[in-house]
């Protein structure tokens, strides 16, 4: 009886125990996407205070990673690394890029990673490619809101697989974040930097709850969707006109593209 009661309590302990976003993903084969950021910044959706000059609203290029339950790119209400404050402030992604590089090398818990082409305008539509893989099947993205203190949409760790295979399709609608680095509260704000530093917080339309700020429009329940992503698996006869894709780790100086 008390061999018997230890193994029930120690069966017990473990089922209680945490497990990964990941753990569950049996499929046998990598997959391949085709994932589509769509802007939907126009000045009819958000009038206020739309840049149209000096630059006029746009997107910066999109740069992600598909991952492991171990890595994190950002996540909302922790604090932002330096590389995710550089692109979010500044769209430069090469301190970004390095954690990225250091993550896949000591604890093998990035995949790869994937960009796509910066917009010129607040719509429009950028794509790309990207790989994910049975132990590293969440997908993690940034692009910055262009002009902004330190705005910026993305996704954290979406997972595409579910159980033994992999997700044929997948949209999230995106709102805009702010990574807690600058005070700016509006598109052009000068730069202000946050001391201490905040952490990453969901702008709403109530929320920096300032008539001053951008995105403040009180008379609205929830705000529209700023963007939108989805992601497409492409389908093993299309493999052949994928394009290359980069895995880590990579020690190359490739130039990411720029905020246009």
């Amino acid at each position: 009886k008390v061999i018997w009661t230890v193994l029930v309590t120690i069966l017990g302990y473990a089922s209680s125990l945490p497990v990964g976003d990941d753990s569950l993903c049996t499929a046998e084969e990598l997959a391949k996407y085709k994932i589509i950021f769509t802007g939907k910044w126009s000045q009819i959706a958000f009038p206020k205070q739309y840049p149209l000059y000096r630059p006029p609203a746009q997107w910066s290029s999109l740069l992600g990673v598909t991952h492991s339950s171990d890595y994190s790119m950002w996540k909302k209400n922790e604090y932002a690394s330096n590389g995710v404050r550089d692109f979010a402030e500044k769209g430069e992604a090469w301190v970004l890029m390095k954690e990225i590089e250091e993550a896949g090398e000591k604890i093998q818990s990035v995949h790869g990673i994937f960009s796509a082409p910066a917009i010129s305008s607040g719509t429009g539509q950028t794509s790309t490619e990207l790989e994910a893989h049975p132990r590293h099947p969440l997908v993690s993205f940034v692009v910055r809101i262009v002009p902004s203190p330190d705005w910026f949409v993305g996704i954290d760790s979406l997972n595409l697989c579910q159980g033994d295979h992999w997700m044929e399709e997948v949209s999230v609608d995106l709102f805009p974040y702010d990574a807690g680095t600058d005070s700016g509260f509006t598109f052009s704000s000068p730069n202000f930097a946050t001391i201490p530093q905040d952490t990453v917080t969901e702008i709403t339309c109530s929320s920096p709850n300032h008539p001053a700020n951008s995105f403040y429009y009180p008379k609205l329940k929830i705000l529209p969707p700023i963007a939108q992503v989805t992601m497409v698996k492409i389908k093993k006869s299309q493999l052949g006109l994928s394009a290359p894709f980069i895995n880590l780790p990579a020690k190359s100086n490739e130039v990411i593209d720029s905020v246009s």
